[in-house]
């Protein structure tokens, strides 16, 4: 049955499935993006996260400065969304 159909679709049917499918990647591709940059997903200053103490010795005095103010800033940035989680779920229950 299903031939049939797809057998009676004028020539060049299957571009506008193509259309339809790119349409939904795009618009797929738009979501995650917009979600990524409202989640801070899109940080440059990430690299320095995995830095600590014991890496002082292997940088430059401005690197560690840096990678410790980026510390600071991601550990209050983790705060701040577990306590934002936190109270969503005293609101629920």
């Amino acid at each position: 049955m299903s031939s049939t159909f797809l057998d009676s679709l004028p020539d060049g049917w299957t571009i506008y499935l193509w259309l339809v499918i790119g349409a939904m990647i795009i618009i797929a591709a738009i979501y995650w993006i917009r979600w990524g940059s409202q989640n801070e997903q899109f940080d440059e200053d990430i690299k320095y996260v995995v830095f600590d103490e014991n890496d002082k010795d292997k940088m430059t005095p401005e690197n560690f400065a840096k990678s410790q103010s980026v510390m600071k800033a991601q550990m209050e940035s983790r705060e701040r969304h577990l306590a934002k989680k936190a109270e969503e779920r005293t609101h629920t229950a």
